[in-house]
């Protein structure tokens, strides 16, 4: 890619990104879409079938999870939720809410304490299902995150059977998403108004 088309697709995914984040803010009824969104998830087949499912803790005006948190742990499956150690995300098993703290960032993550634990860690080849987040996603299943790579280099070890699903606000959908030959798409996204069928992982 010359460096002329690399300056241009930085530059179409920061607008995009900037676009996204203002689609979001003003977004209403978050609380409420939220729930709808993760109801949706957890009414999946996909989600039926799974033993082992990653939810992501929501922070800011991303779509809300924590609300639902306390029914997938009574849902007697495991629940793992990640948290970041050096700009790598980290997979911790989630057995009681009381095991999550306000940490960096006023993000919800395991206590200090508790992420030495052994028995707490999991390897993202264990996971039947991973909940997604993204700042903008197109209908392709394309995703764009914060530009940090936290969740693309996770989801490069995702096992290929394990179905990615993203949560978004219609607000976030856009018409295409640019993309790089190593980004990884959505099996599917799901918004308050529609499931979307993502091209997944080739």
């Amino acid at each position: 890619m010359s460096q002329d088309r690399v300056v241009d697709f930085a530059e179409r995914k920061r607008t995009l990104r900037e676009q996204a984040h203002a689609h979001r803010r003003e977004q209403e009824r978050k609380d409420e879409l939220s729930r709808e969104i993760v109801t949706r998830f957890m009414q999946l087949s996909e989600y039926h079938a799974a033993e082992t499912v990653m939810f992501y803790v929501g922070v800011r005006t991303e779509v809300r999870t924590r609300h639902d948190l306390q029914a997938a742990l009574d849902s007697r499956k495991k629940i793992v939720v990640p948290w970041c150690l050096d700009g790598e995300l980290e997979l911790f098993h989630l057995e009681n809410m009381d095991e999550l703290e306000i940490g960096a960032y006023k993000i919800l993550e395991p206590p200090s304490e508790m992420r030495e634990v052994e028995s707490k860690s999991v390897d993202v080849a264990e996971l039947d299902l991973i909940m997604v987040p993204g700042v903008a996603f197109d209908r392709r299943g394309a995703r764009m995150g914060h530009g940090k790579g936290y969740y693309d280099k996770l989801l490069q070890h995702a096992r290929h059977d394990a179905p990615l699903v993203a949560l978004a606000f219609e607000c976030q959908l856009f018409a295409e998403i640019p993309t790089e030959d190593h980004d990884i798409f959505m099996d599917k996204i799901l918004t308050e108004k529609e499931t979307y069928q993502g091209l997944g992982r080739s």
